[in-house]
């Protein structure tokens, strides 16, 4: 019998779109086939040029690429808007309940710190939040 997480009575979070968690240090946006092909869609391009002008490889899996200063090449710095939000990675769609963000209360609280929607907002259930962890690795 597994103990209950210490969410359990569900958190806080609305996207404000303030596009802080799409800028920063240099990372990873992984992305599947399927989300290439929508991406590729949403933009009117060819999955085989899209591929090459946006997405990299890293050993086997896929990632976006990024600017130089670790932005997503997605985001817009005059706007500070997501420009392929609609068509956005699970990655990006499943932000903040990461497990990375979810093992403590302390780690809740850091992200909370550096993203102005989580603890804010809309309350997620305890199952809508696992439903969202097991979407994704990051």
């Amino acid at each position: 019998m597994e103990a209950e997480p210490w969410y359990q009575d569900g958190l806080q979070f609305t996207c404000s779109q303030c596009g802080d968690c799409c800028t920063g240090a240099p990372g990873y946006v992984w992305v599947t086939k399927q989300e290439i092909e929508t991406l590729a869609g949403y933009l009117g391009l060819e999955v085989a040029e899209f591929e090459t002008r946006y997405v990299r490889k890293v050993g086997i899996r896929k990632s976006l690429v990024e600017y130089a200063n670790g932005d997503c090449v997605f985001f817009d710095p005059e706007s500070r808007r997501c420009n392929v939000y609609e068509a956005r990675p699970k990655q990006c769609r499943t932000w903040p309940f990461w497990k990375s963000n979810l093992r403590t209360p302390q780690t809740w609280q850091d992200t909370c710190e550096v993203c102005p929607g989580s603890g804010q907002g809309k309350l997620y259930t305890v199952d809508k939040i696992a439903a969202r962890l097991n979407e994704v690795r990051v």
